[in-house]
């Protein structure tokens, strides 16, 4: 039997999981009767990844064609997730490039194509999406080749074959049709075929010994931690007794393969052998973990380590301090967060913990806000509850200067909010690189900024565009620190008082500033209730209830119209606090707080904060 491994590679919402439906569906790898036939985004079975309606976990598949088995991985778009893309490409041979006939090649794009030609893999693009009412896939494809010249390092990454199709529909075509409708015939055998013709067979030096580098970890609570990736030479065997190599060639044990699957579908199917080219997964070797090498015990020879960008990003978590900590979550305590996070960074290559030296919490860093945000509320749905700092960017000394992130910004928007977006990055200290003027009165502009100004830009965009704006970024590296921007940040609403939110005190303090509690909600000293109409901090009681008396007053009984309260989302309280607040995290609630919460301490700290910068300046 012959094998084609293939990546499923694009930029985030171009149809990657839409098109891996259709390749499955296609192939009757379902029966005609079960609810996998009639449902899609069949690969992101994650609940956050549905909700979102992005690819967050890279994953694998399989589907038979013509007697040849396909190994389909799925990667994500968004380049946060980059680490799920770096640690898996390599288990492929060829990558399928999907980009949206429409929108056209997009920083994401660019990400994971450099990726793919990096690990040498042979690209299929597909212009995807060419039913759309603005699709212009001839200029695409131009402007995909303009990316690849970029891009490609050898001159054999320049030659691609290139298909047409319409995923949502299961449609591929070798040219492109003068039209297309719903009715126009087809299917995905152009692309079958092309993977076929195309990709390499990975069935290949079986008679060497094994190697197999793993790629990704899974637990099952039958046979416990499961170990997945490529065999890249020889033939694996249940029962049979292997090596575990790390780096530099050394040997960590030997240990017994008890369980042996591969992928059939959606499913793993257990196997007395797998073949080199094919992606297994064993069970049995307790210690693996991804990028180790599983050999056979006289040829102990690991592979090249797999590397990934490092992070850019980072937060504080700890135990959560408030009034309420430990009574709404099942897991509150420094072990269990500590067990937890170093948990998380074996499979999670794109993240780093480590113990926070000033206190008793952890310093955890990622690839950009989306990363941490995602961490943070699979940790909350878990039943964790935590405290988190505001995002700060990781600076680095190269070469005796300090120097920080940089990414570029791309921007699309209406022609009405140009004029808008151009102000606020303006104030982020942002460079304009290239503008563009799309079809249907929308502008696609190109900014080069350092990525501490960019915290917190996505929610502000939204806000000033009434949701319009779509914003995509892409890591440049690290470049000398630039100017900061001034914090436009209003200050915050902080309770006085702790007790229950009142409808009476609501009506007044509303006047101050945009609420974020309701009535009846708790709160406490030191509490963040609500942003405020000006730079600095209001303290204000929202607890207060209207006092009874036998005297009635003029205007007595005259309601005040309550404005909704605002509840922000996870994403948006990160962006929202400032360094001297926190957010408190947990499976129920989210509240932002002051980092000292009585607030004579707090006035006190305030000032010595002040006498400290105004000496700093005078000197």
């Amino acid at each position: 039997m012959e094998i084609r491994n293939i990546a499923i590679i694009a930029h985030v919402d171009h149809g990657k999981t839409t098109l891996v439906d259709a390749l499955l569906k296609q192939t009757h790898t379902f029966r005609s009767n079960q609810k996998e036939m009639s449902e899609t985004l069949i690969m992101d079975s994650n609940d956050l990844e549905r909700e979102r309606g992005i690819t967050i976990l890279a994953k694998n598949t399989s589907v038979f064609y013509k007697n040849t088995k396909i190994n389909i991985i799925d990667t994500p778009g968004h380049a946060d997730f980059g680490g799920e893309v770096e640690r898996t490409i390599n288990m492929a041979s060829a990558a399928i490039l999907l980009v949206d006939a429409a929108e056209g090649p997009l920083p994401q794009t660019k990400f994971v194509l450099k990726k793919a030609l990096q690990a040498g893999l042979r690209i299929i693009l597909v212009i995807n999406k060419i039913d759309k009412r603005d699709a212009r896939p001839v200029e695409i494809v131009s402007e995909v080749e303009n990316l690849f010249l970029d891009l490609a390092e050898d001159d054999s990454s320049l030659e691609f074959t290139t298909l047409y199709a319409v995923g949502r529909d299961g449609k591929a075509f070798y040219t492109l049709p003068a039209t297309y409708t719903a009715d126009t015939p087809g299917d995905l055998s152009p692309l079958f075929e092309t993977v076929m013709k195309e990709v390499p067979n990975a069935v290949k030096n079986e008679d060497k010994p094994l190697q197999m580098q793993i790629s990704t970890l899974e637990y099952d609570n039958y046979v416990g931690r499961l170990c997945i990736g490529k065999i890249e030479q020889g033939i694996l065997k249940k029962d049979q007794t292997v090596a575990v190599v790390g780096e530099n060639d050394k040997t960590l044990g030997t240990y017994k393969v008890s369980k042996l699957y591969t992928t059939s579908g959606l499913n793993r199917t257990e196997v007395d052998e797998a073949v080199a080219g094919d992606i297994a997964t064993i069970a049995g070797i307790p210690i693996l973990t991804i990028g180790q090498t599983v050999c056979d015990p006289a040829f102990p020879q690991s592979m090249p380590h797999i590397t990934v960008e490092e992070p850019t990003i980072k937060i504080s978590i700890g135990p959560n301090t408030s009034p309420f900590g430990g009574k709404e979550g099942k897991f509150s305590t420094s072990r269990q967060l500590r067990e937890r996070l170093y948990k998380e960074i074996e499979t999670n290559l794109g993240l780093r913990v480590e113990d926070d030296t000033e206190g008793v919490g952890f310093i955890v860093s990622g690839r950009g806000e989306l990363h941490l945000a995602v961490l943070l509320e699979q940790m909350r749905r878990e039943g964790y509850e935590m405290e988190v700092s505001k995002p700060q960017v990781i600076y680095k000394t190269i070469e005796g200067e300090i120097c920080e992130p940089f990414e570029e910004a791309t921007i699309e928007v209406d022609e009405e909010y140009f004029g808008v977006i151009a102000e606020e990055m303006g104030k982020r200290k942002a460079t304009m690189v290239d503008m563009k003027k799309e079809s249907g009165g929308r502008n696609r502009v190109i900014y080069r900024i350092a990525s501490q100004n960019l915290l917190g830009i996505r929610n502000s965009l939204l806000t000033k565009t009434r949701g319009t704006a779509i914003l995509h970024t892409f890591f440049l590296g690290y470049f000398p620190k630039g100017q900061r921007m001034e914090d436009t940040r209003n200050g915050s609403l902080v309770s006085v008082k702790g007790g229950e939110a009142a409808n009476y005190s609501i009506g007044k303090v509303q006047a101050r500033g945009v609420l974020f509690v309701a009535h009846g909600d708790i709160v406490y000293e030191g509490m963040v209730v609500g942003a405020a109409n000006k730079m600095d901090d209001i303290e204000v009681n929202v607890s207060k209830e209207k006092q009874l008396t036998n005297n009635r007053s003029a205007g007595e009984g005259v309601s005040i119209g309550i404005v909704p309260a605002t509840k922000l989302t996870l994403e948006q309280s990160l962006d929202f606090i400032n360094d001297d607040e926190l957010l408190e995290i947990t499976p129920i609630s989210l509240r932002i707080r002051k980092r000292v919460l009585q607030s004579t301490l707090r006035k006190v700290n305030d000032r010595r904060l002040r006498q400290i910068r105004e000496s700093q300046q005078q000197s």
